[in-house]
């Protein structure tokens, strides 16, 4: 896979580990729902504003309304619901780090989807090593010295899931261009998060200019934009290894999460990042690739 892409995988890692960051900034003054209503929904205006300045089509997708809606539902209402609601919780970096099971629930559900992509050894080798990276990071919360609930954190792993599905469901929906797609799919997942926004927190109330700061940005930036970003991808370097870029996106959640919110970093952890970079390369193939050619004809 060309160094580019790999650029990109690093940009959208950095960005979407920090969204775990600014969902503890708004569970200060928003209740979870809010959180995720207004992510889906300011990421669907940015991206209603996008194709209007490019005078892209508008008009919603030939496709199956019914996957549609359920490609909104997997991939923006519940996973991003899921998130904030667990982050009462569990601190910011155990999120990012339930998060980077993605590549392993992508792997498994593809693997057995009708059609889907079939795991090959060095990707199972690869999965083997994040789960194990993943534990690492873990450990310490599952040991009872972190400030998250064990509960929560497992329960937080139905978002991977829902990822895994969602990325299965986007090959049904292949003719689609990828803006329109986003657009449509993130209005339609806002409108199915909006009543159970309203009706379990009500209207929000907003007073505070770090709040309007960090909404913007989750949902401008890291929503819309990176979601364009990502599906501009996965056709260019398949859905599992660009599911790979949760691999590394702990890495920045448990910075920022040390650093800013003052959680606690334990020595393990280390060890579980360089873990989880190891079954990147596998899950990538250039380093066997690599030794292969490297090794002397017999």
């Amino acid at each position: 896979m060309p160094l580019k892409y790999w650029f990109f995988i690093f940009l959208l890692a950095a960005g979407w580990g920090s969204s775990f960051f600014f969902n503890e900034i708004l569970l200060r003054e928003l209740g979870p729902m809010w959180v995720a209503l207004g992510r889906v929904g300011m990421g669907a205006i940015g991206c209603w504003l996008w194709m209007i300045a490019s005078r892209m089509n508008l008009s919603l997708p030939k496709a199956s309304l019914g996957v549609l809606v359920a490609f909104a539902f997997f991939q923006y209402s519940f996973p991003l619901a899921v998130y904030p609601l667990a982050q009462q919780y569990i601190t910011s970096s155990a999120a990012g780090i339930v998060n980077a099971m993605t590549p392993i629930m992508v792997v498994l559900v593809s693997h057995f989807w009708p059609q889907g992509e079939k795991a090959t050894l060095p990707k199972i080798i690869g999965v083997i090593l994040g789960f194990a990276g993943i534990t690492l990071l873990a450990q310490p919360s599952i040991q009872g010295q972190g400030a998250s609930d064990p509960v929560a954190l497992l329960l937080t792993i139905t978002a991977p899931v829902s990822y895994g599905i969602a990325l299965n469901l986007l090959r049904r929906l292949d003719g689609v261009e990828r803006v329109s797609l986003t657009a449509w799919s993130a209005t339609i997942g806002a409108v199915l998060l909006f009543p159970l926004a309203f009706g379990l927190e009500g209207l929000p109330t907003i007073t505070k200019i770090e709040t309007w700061a960090a909404l913007l940005f989750i949902g401008f930036v890291l929503t819309s934009a990176a979601f364009i970003l990502l599906f501009w991808l996965i056709p260019r370097v398949g859905g599992t290894t660009a599911s790979t870029i949760t691999f590394l996106a702990p890495i920045s959640s448990v910075l920022l999460g040390v650093y800013i919110l003052s959680e606690v970093l334990f020595p393990i952890q280390f060890a579980g990042m360089a873990v989880i970079f190891s079954g990147l390369l596998f899950i990538d193939g250039r380093l066997l690739k690599g030794i292969k050619v490297s090794q002397p004809n017999g």
